[in-house]
């Protein structure tokens, strides 16, 4: 079974594709993971990534194609694999449906995480970290039993993520409808697309997907 997990950024879209993997045996991709190992790797491709993400720039489509080609390719990916961060625009899914065919493969199903934008930013500008064990709260969901003290080791220093702010998140919010919702209308049209309720608890949501996986595999 090879999986897409789509939608807008703080969806919950690697928790989810976590959570499947661990389910079902298969293997979870995020586009990030795999060019740092290639560059690790020190692959022709890999180098080639290493050297334009350390200058700050964005790695090009035929490079990201690339790497993921090689990934797929790998062993632990023959059970299937999911794709947590790829494709991110239509030029991207036109060519992941190339190299699948080049490699006999095919997508299942692409799962789409849906949610509510005023949400969505409320999710994630409220999130904060302790900073000595890096266990995670937030200003209205998960808040520190005592104030300013974290539950799990004592600490008293909390950091927030520099982007996890109201503004930016509008802003990836923006790049994200504007590059990768069109993929949505993508998928439908080649009948791949399963839409769910990403603004339920997160064992819900497994719930709701591991409800569409069964329907897939009969």
């Amino acid at each position: 079974m090879n999986l897409i997990v789509l939608g807008p950024p703080g969806a919950g879209k690697g928790t989810q594709a976590k959570i499947i993997e661990d389910a079902l045996g298969l293997v979870q991709l995020s586009t990030g993971d795999m060019l740092r190992a290639a560059a690790r790797a020190g692959t022709e491709i890999g180098l080639q990534a290493k050297e334009i993400m350390d200058r700050g720039d964005l790695v090009s489509d035929d490079i990201v194609i690339a790497i993921v080609a090689d990934r797929i390719r790998q062993p632990d990916c023959k059970n299937g694999f999911i794709l947590d961060g790829f494709p991110r625009t239509l030029q991207q899914a036109a060519a992941l449906d190339q190299l699948l065919t080049e490699q006999n493969k095919s997508l299942s199903a692409v799962i789409e995480l849906k949610v509510e934008d005023a949400a969505l930013i409320e999710r994630i500008s409220g999130r904060f970290t302790c900073s000595d064990c890096g266990e995670g709260y937030h200003d209205s969901f998960k808040k520190p039993r005592i104030d300013g003290q974290c539950d799990k080791c004592g600490g008293t220093e909390f950091t927030r993520r520099p982007d996890d702010n109201a503004e930016t998140v509008r802003n990836r919010l923006m790049n994200y409808y504007r590059d990768t919702s069109p993929l949505l209308g993508y998928y439908f049209c080649q009948n791949k697309l399963k839409s769910v309720d990403g603004m339920a608890a997160i064992d819900d949501v497994a719930k709701e997907i591991k409800g569409v996986l069964s329907s897939l595999r009969g």
